[in-house]
């Protein structure tokens, strides 16, 4: 049943001679205990496996080439993901080759990264895995981009400094009160980023959409302040910004008008809503959206955009073209208290033209996605991918 010893005892390795053997383990996962499970799963069909035994199990089955223990160990590592055991396992999954289990898990943490934030995890979560959620165009993003740049700050912070460990609600100003006290350090000439502690988190911070940040004036003041980011990084996203702008209202840019998946997949918009229980919500996502003024409406089972134009405080706020069109996904998901999923339901990738004042209905939910919390999550873009390529 065993790789391991079929291979010694059959082949012209001195053990196949020997009558006592010394097992050399080289694997620091593996403990008495797990070696005594993987043993006993021998000589019975079914072997009960502790999830908070099963990456030490899991090295000793492999080691010992026992391919159906492996399995087992999988599909309970898949089951038992949670905010604690998420880390652990997608390492251990790298580790040894599970990459079913290591998939689950970073759909895990887009799933969960913005609403199971805690200190533990986020010491964790090392620079590339960060890199991945953070890149990714699924990751589900509550409220708006500007909190996945304030999530990024605390995990920084929890890196730099492991030893931290009060509550999750005092990171926040644990992280400012540290990072002010480095640009004093530094006399205010000098990123974060830019300086030798900072320099090992660029690749995770070059990926946020900061064009859906700075678009908002209280936080493009806020990343200002804090100066984390090189000023170049933000003085060529105002440019874009302006220029994207300049179109919308001045190039008869009336929006993208086929689906671009790279540019969508690397550029939309993201971000989203928890829902605690049903009712009537309606709602926008802040910030400047190139003059087109998106309601959201969540009514009767049915989620609706509406171009809102007319009924605004200030005629020179929105784009008063006759049509305006954006490239949308909108995703629906219901999650237990673990953050497994229960069920989700996906518009995928469209095009949307809207008239003025007009709204339409985007998604029918049917009975089984009505499982509150309910969270919305929606990727945008306002802008043709092709003319924001010339800018």
């Amino acid at each position: 049943q065993s790789g391991y010893f079929s291979s010694m005892f059959s082949g012209s390795w001195k053990e196949s001679s020997m009558n006592v053997i010394e097992l050399e383990i080289p694997d620091q996962n593996i403990d008495v205990e797990a070696l005594q499970v993987a043993f006993g799963s021998l000589y019975r069909d079914d072997v009960l496996i502790n999830p908070s035994r099963v990456v030490a199990l899991l090295a000793a089955a492999c080691m010992l080439q026992l391919d159906g223990l492996i399995q087992q160990c999988g599909e309970t590592m898949k089951e038992t993901i949670t905010a604690q055991t998420v880390c652990g396992y997608y390492n251990s999954a790298g580790t040894y080759g599970l990459d079913s289990v290591k998939k689950k898990c970073l759909e895990w943490l887009l799933n969960n990264l913005m609403t199971h934030q805690s200190v533990g995890l986020f010491k964790e979560l090392s620079i590339n895995l960060m890199k991945q959620l953070i890149s990714s165009s699924n990751l589900f993003v509550l409220q708006v981009e500007m909190d996945v740049y304030t999530a990024l700050k605390k995990w920084m912070f929890l890196q730099l400094v492991p030893s931290w460990n009060g509550s999750f609600k005092q990171v926040l100003a644990e992280a400012d009160a540290w990072f002010a006290e480095r640009r004093r350090e530094f006399g205010g000439d000098v990123a974060f980023l830019e300086s030798a502690q900072g320099s090992a988190f660029v690749p995770v911070f070059a990926h946020l959409r900061l064009q859906y940040i700075i678009s908002d004036l209280a936080s493009a003041r806020i990343v200002e302040r804090d100066a984390l980011l090189p000023s170049e990084w933000l003085s060529s996203v105002y440019k874009q910004q302006w220029f994207a702008m300049l179109r919308a209202e001045q190039d008869n840019d009336i929006g993208p008008q086929e689906i671009n998946k790279e540019e969508l997949e690397g550029n939309s918009m993201r971000c989203g809503r928890k829902l605690a229980k049903d009712g009537d919500y309606c709602w926008r996502w802040t910030g400047f959206n190139f003059g087109l003024d998106l309601l959201v409406t969540y009514t009767n089972r049915y989620i609706i955009f509406k171009r809102n134009t007319l009924n605004q405080p200030c005629s020179g706020s929105v784009s008063l073209q006759p049509r305006r069109s954006i490239a949308f996904r909108l995703r629906l998901a219901s999650f237990d208290c673990s953050g497994k999923m229960i069920c989700s339901r996906t518009t995928g990738y469209q095009i949307l033209t809207l008239e003025k004042d007009q709204e339409q209905i985007v998604m029918n939910l049917d009975s089984r996605l009505l499982t509150f919390p309910l969270y919305i999550c929606c990727n945008f873009l306002y802008t043709s991918p092709e003319k924001r390529a010339d800018s």
